[in-house]
């Protein structure tokens, strides 16, 4: 399944519903500049690997391009492709001053030690230096990648470079100019929009259930968040195996158990699959692993009367066709997991500031932008009676308009 391909449908689908012509979207169906690098970092024993690395820069339009950096075994120019695309779309629907971007190496960090997993960060920015910076592109954490991986990055850039520039990533550590709130941003800016629309579905979040489908970085929060504010989260999952439990899980035990044991296996609930999970009869279902889980073939299966896609891609565009015939709402990715791109911006202003913000802070701003950012998108669901990635696309599409053709691409 080519997921540039899938990325695509829904431009044309986004064009459609919002009376935008094909000359006006001509400038986003395909990328601007593409670079494809083979690289060579050494394993511990001496032996010298290449590994392949792709960082696609789809349009700087409205700022410099920006994406996180994903280390996959089966990342592939299609999926970079659509990723960067999908950030294009992101920032535009959140309203931050970037284009959109997106990297991947095809390597299985599971495979590898710390000490090889930070040679081959080095080794691929040696490779692409000439093309990334605070002004030019900045790279951030995504699938298997962390602040560590981002604090190697930004220290072989400085190297190369000769000066301090911690602007070029986000999601650095703190102690290297991260910002406070970073390493959560994405699963409480998904929790924001999910308040948002639960409301207006009039689901009693003290009586909702929630599945979540991945268990890393934002699935894991997105449990902790849920959980605290009083929602009943009675399955998750990772990329081995997944627990349900009909009463609610412990989510505070699943956590520690999956840090503990690097699996969900052996918590002590009933096992399901990442299949069966998403057919689980539970009022919200949150994708938050890769993409493509719900398709044609299994989304008549989805009970959910709310999905909040904290994934990128998570449900193809025919999945997409059959869900909202049989009632489900949909709440994008491109601003259900925008949250973690919002508080990079922060992190990059405080960064060009010199100035540094609380926690606080931080969340204030985030919780007004994502909320501000449904509303706009409501809006536009209301007016042009469409879905919301419908009408998140469009909204992201007139500001994309506009700054190219301010800019007399258009």
């Amino acid at each position: 399944m080519n997921t540039f391909t899938n990325a695509m449908e829904q431009l044309q689908a986004a064009a459609k519903a919002g009376s935008i012509t094909t000359a006006d979207t001509a400038f986003l169906q395909a990328p601007k500049r593409v670079i494809e690098v083979s690289f060579p970092a050494k394993t511990d024993d001496g032996t010298t690997k290449y590994y392949k690395g792709y960082r696609v820069q789809y349009n700087d339009a409205r700022g410099p391009t920006k994406g996180g950096i994903r280390f996959h075994p089966h990342a592939d120019l299609a999926e970079v492709q659509a990723l960067a695309f999908w950030m294009t779309i992101k920032n535009a629907v959140v309203d931050v001053p970037y284009g959109g971007g997106k990297g991947g190496v095809i390597v299985n960090p599971k495979e590898h030690s710390r000490s090889e997993l930070e040679r081959i960060s080095r080794e691929f920015i040696k490779a692409v230096h000439e093309f990334i910076g605070p002004t030019k592109d900045i790279p951030a954490p995504d699938v298997y990648t962390d602040k560590h991986v981002m604090a190697w990055m930004l220290d072989e850039y400085e190297a190369i470079k000769g000066l301090h520039q911690p602007g070029m990533v986000t999601g650095k550590p703190l102690a290297l100019g991260g910002s406070q709130g970073r390493d959560y941003a994405t699963a409480m800016g998904g929790a924001f929009v999910l308040k948002e629309a639960v409301s207006l579905l009039d689901i009693n979040p003290l009586k909702a259930t929630v599945a979540i489908q991945g268990f890393g970085n934002a699935g894991m929060h997105m449990a902790r968040i849920l959980d605290g504010w009083g929602y009943r989260v009675v399955a998750v999952s990772d990329s081995r195996t997944g627990v349900y439990d009909p009463k609610g899980l412990d989510v505070k035990k699943a956590i520690a158990h999956k840090k503990k044991e690097r699996t969900l296996e052996g918590y002590g609930a009933k096992i399901v699959t990442n299949k069966e999970l998403l057919a689980l009869d539970v009022d919200i279902l949150v994708p938050a692993a890769l993409e493509n889980q719900v398709r044609k073939s299994n989304a008549g299966d989805v009970k959910a009367q709310l999905i909040v896609e904290l994934a990128n891609g998570p449900v193809t565009p025919e999945a997409d066709a059959l869900l909202e015939k049989n009632g489900v709402t949909v709440i994008p990715d491109v601003l259900a997991n925008a949250g973690g791109v919002a508080v990079s911006y922060y992190e990059w202003v405080q960064n060009n500031q010199g100035y540094y913000w609380e926690e606080e802070e931080v969340m204030e701003k985030l919780e007004k932008k994502m909320v501000k950012s449904f509303k706009e998108i409501h809006a536009l669901v209301k007016e042009l009676d469409s879905t919301y990635r419908e009408a998140a696309f469009i909204l992201a599409l007139r500001r994309l308009i506009e700054a190219a053709r301010l800019r007399g691409a258009l």
